[in-house]
């Protein structure tokens, strides 16, 4: 079984705009199929309009068929019950309740904001390196 992952916004935007980090190293693994990514209608919404926001309108066109194809390869989560509010951060809550739902961890490059969520409700979050290093181990 793949791991199931839900990855926070900053990482994908970090990962569809700068190639060769760890962010990027991320997408890539999703794309191959190599994590099984939970994402949640809400969350989807979330990575267009941060995306079709921070990015000029060409460089927007030029990713939004790789958002789309990497959504294609996601497995939707119906959000059946939400803990609001619970990050310091409310667009993380969307993550916290599609990973709280999904029964997956959270990857993100801003822990502090989801350790409410990690001593509450035991959700397990992983930073970028800590997910390389799943990712490696696995090909290995």
């Amino acid at each position: 079984m793949k791991w199931q992952v839900v990855i926070d916004t900053n990482v994908i935007f970090e990962g569809l705009t700068k190639r060769g980090n760890a962010p990027g190293f991320l997408v890539d693994a999703w794309l191959a199929g190599l994590v099984d990514v939970c994402v949640s209608n809400s969350l989807a919404y979330e990575y267009v309009d941060v995306l079709s926001h921070k990015l000029s309108n060409r460089r927007w066109q030029r990713l939004k068929p790789v958002l789309g194809l990497m959504l294609d390869r996601a497995r939707f989560v119906v959000v059946h019950y939400t803990w609001r509010p619970i990050s310091p951060d409310p667009q993380d809550d969307h993550v916290v309740d599609c990973a709280m739902n999904a029964g997956a961890a959270v990857v993100t490059s801003n822990v502090r904001d989801f350790r409410t969520a990690e001593k509450a409700l035991g959700l397990q979050v992983v930073t970028l390196v800590q997910a390389v290093l799943w990712l490696v181990e696995q090909e290995g």
